[in-house]
């Protein structure tokens, strides 16, 4: 662990941000949403720590409720993602190749539509939300999933343990909870850690478009829109969020990239 610095680093910044989610549960310094018009736009102070907004609320008690909102998001997407991509990429690999190769077109296809594009076009259809975003980002992070779990498995699939439980009998589905599943583990923990970034970005993107978490809920993304017009005046109120945003997206890389060197054993060997 000492010899691997993204790790560690990657594991502070997450738990960072993991960290005020779990405090805005039971401690806020303000309430988050309450409308106080005599202390708008104050600075930073002993009593507000990051000042206060346009509308008088508290910059930091919306930062801790907002890293709760991003992390829910970003837990459901990846969750989606991980549910739907995974099967998909071991059923192209353990079937018949015509069956893989039309699961890989359609996926393909899916891979073309970027995730902000097709949150925006759930929006429209069924209303902007934070759950109609929650689904767009996820939908949109499944060919990910396959693509990895396919490579994945069609490496297992070539080993010879594997051709050894298929001359011993075993069925397709054995062999993909028993030995396929197991040895992708790894691969699948990386790519959620770097969706978990993607879908952090895309949820902040969304609530800046006014396409994910509706007001009065705090949201990183639409804290950066509510700042804009005050950008010249106050741009306090746009650098909280921002590098809020930037932690956690470079935290979620950076762990990315340590487990990545940790559970790939090629890599792990030259450490």
């Amino acid at each position: 662990m000492r010899r691997n610095g993204n790790l560690v680093l990657g594991g502070v910044l997450v738990g960072l941000v993991v960290l005020a989610a779990l405090v805005s549960f039971v401690w806020t310094p303000y309430d988050p949403v309450q409308v106080n018009a005599p202390d708008r736009l104050l600075g930073f102070s002993a009593d507000h720590v990051f000042g206060t907004d346009k509308f008088g609320r508290d910059v930091f008690s919306q930062l801790l409720v907002g890293a709760r909102t991003t992390l829910y998001v970003g837990v459901v997407a990846v969750g989606i993602a991980a549910v739907l991509g995974t099967p998909l990429g071991v059923l192209a690999a353990m079937a018949p190749r015509w069956l893989g190769e039309f699961v890989m077109r359609v996926n393909d296809l899916v891979l073309a539509f970027p995730a902000l594009l097709l949150a925006i076009m759930f929006g429209a259809v069924f209303g902007a939300d934070t759950l109609t975003a929650m689904i767009a980002i996820g939908i949109a992070t499944v060919p990910s999933f396959a693509r990895i779990a396919r490579s994945g498995s069609l490496q297992v699939l070539s080993s010879e343990y594997v051709l050894a439980a298929r001359a011993g009998g075993r069925s397709r589905t054995r062999i993909a909870r028993t030995h396929v599943l197991p040895n992708i583990a790894g691969l699948l923990i990386v790519q959620s850690s770097v969706s978990f970034a993607i879908a952090v970005l895309a949820e902040a993107a969304l609530s800046f478009l006014g396409l994910g978490t509706r007001p009065p809920t705090p949201s990183w993304g639409r804290m950066l829109q509510e700042s804009q017009e005050l950008l010249t005046a106050h741009p306090r109120l746009a650098l909280v969020p921002g590098v809020a945003i930037a932690v956690a997206v470079l935290g979620f890389n950076l762990l990315g990239d340590g487990l990545r060197d940790r559970l790939d054993p090629r890599l792990a060997a030259r450490a």
